[in-house]
């Protein structure tokens, strides 16, 4: 069999008839999705539209129904999360998966190693260890949050660790980064500043956001995929979906969506 290879003329991200079902209850049902290269776009919906779900069967977080995952043109649908990563896929959390008694540098430098291969040698001294920090202080560098890279992740404020849970992702050096509300719980004036770190980042990283604030969706999205009771129902610019009827009713919850 000839291997597979990244086509430069796919999109960055796509599924064709994705689906996820718990027992009798389908979660995700026949999504066909594309995420363009360079893309920042968001994934919308009301609670328990599935939209978590998602992106867990995009991360092979989750094992599909149905359906099938491709990065880059690759179909990485068998893959686990780590062959996902490998192929160029990265994700945050809702709520942060960071080693909290370890430090910012450290947190980062791990994600190096995990990136390069050699994740289990964080801690024996060798070339490649000081290669990684070198590596992981210049990505804090390049986010502005070098000035936290002694500090223990635990003492942080909460958006500080989100930054930090951005530096990671990016750590493991991904062509689709998946953010999965990376504003939760953070105060208004530190959520601006993660926004404003993922718009900055480079057109070579495609980025999906799952994000309820309308107001930031349409600030920092170019596009907006909009999922309600596991199906995309609609998609546009940020002014196409503002004006839909539709979409304006789900939100006010005028229409009962199962």
């Amino acid at each position: 069999m000839i291997p597979q290879t990244a086509s430069s003329d796919a999109p960055a991200l796509e599924t064709r008839g994705l689906s996820k079902s718990f027992g009798p209850l389908k979660v995700v049902s026949d999504v066909d999705f594309r995420l363009e290269r360079g893309a920042r776009q968001a994934l919308v919906g009301p609670n328990g539209a599935g939209k978590t779900t998602l992106i867990n069967l995009l991360t092979g977080n989750l094992r599909p129904s149905a359906g099938k995952v491709f990065v880059a043109g690759q179909d990485v649908s068998r893959l686990a999360v780590y062959g996902r990563v490998r192929k160029g896929l990265a994700r945050t959390f809702q709520i942060n998966q960071l080693l909290r008694e370890f430090s910012v540098l450290e947190n980062v430098q791990l994600a190096v190693l995990e990136a390069a291969g050699e994740g289990a040698i964080l801690f024996g001294g060798k070339a490649a260890q000081k290669e990684a920090a070198l590596a992981a202080y210049e990505i804090l560098e390049s986010l502005n949050l070098a000035g936290d890279a002694t500090s223990i992740v635990a003492e942080l404020a909460y958006g500080r660790q989100r930054l930090v849970e951005i530096a990671v992702a990016l750590a493991l050096r991904p062509s689709v980064l998946l953010l999965d509300e990376p504003a939760a719980g953070v105060p208004p004036a530190d959520s601006h500043a993660v926004f404003t770190l993922i718009e900055a980042l480079p057109k070579s990283v495609s980025v999906l956001f799952v994000e309820h604030d309308m107001k930031i969706v349409a600030r920092f999205a170019e596009r907006i995929s909009v999922l309600v009771a596991g199906r995309i129902v609609r998609e546009g610019t940020p002014a196409e979906i503002a004006s839909d009827a539709y979409v304006r009713d789900i939100y006010l919850g005028h229409r009962n969506h199962g």
